[in-house]
């Protein structure tokens, strides 16, 4: 009597219908992945700006702390240069005030400055701008973020 032995394993048809299933979840994820994607260099912009904000107030308070009006001020064993009592456009100003700009891309060293992000699809169009104070009394400020090409 001869026995039989039978194959284990899928069928062409099994294997298809996995493939397709496969293929149809992929089609609904990636989009959503794009979005998030998106998302995020919204975000990271817009937490650049509060940092870039809160540097300049941080070098604000410790010119004022320090008295007699100091052109440089120490930050974090890093000098900082000021104008009117804020960080300057220059690297030496809010540049070394910020520590770290890493995945942004100063334009320029005179003010107006403005960063952009390196990942996003359109630069310019990812973006904030740190103005110096114009005049005694006057404070340094930073523009709302342009996320439009984020």
């Amino acid at each position: 009597m001869r026995s039989r032995t039978r194959t284990q394993g899928f069928t062409l048809i099994e294997l298809v219908v996995v493939i397709t299933i496969l293929g149809i979840l992929a089609a609904f994820a990636v989009p959503r992945f794009t979005s998030l994607s998106s998302s995020a260099r919204v975000a990271a912009i817009t937490s650049f700006a509060g940092s870039l904000q809160s540097a300049a107030a941080l070098a604000h308070a410790q010119y004022l702390a320090a008295g007699n009006s100091p052109a440089t001020i120490p930050m974090e064993g890093t000098t900082v240069n000021l104008t009117y009592g804020y960080p300057d456009a220059s690297v030496n100003g809010i540049g070394a005030a910020m520590q770290s700009t890493s995945g942004f891309t100063a334009s320029g060293t005179t003010s107006p400055v403005t960063y952009t992000l390196n990942s996003a699809t359109t630069p310019s169009g990812c973006a904030v701008t740190y103005t110096i104070a114009p005049s005694a009394g006057s404070s340094a400020t930073v523009s709302a973020p342009v996320t439009s090409g984020c």
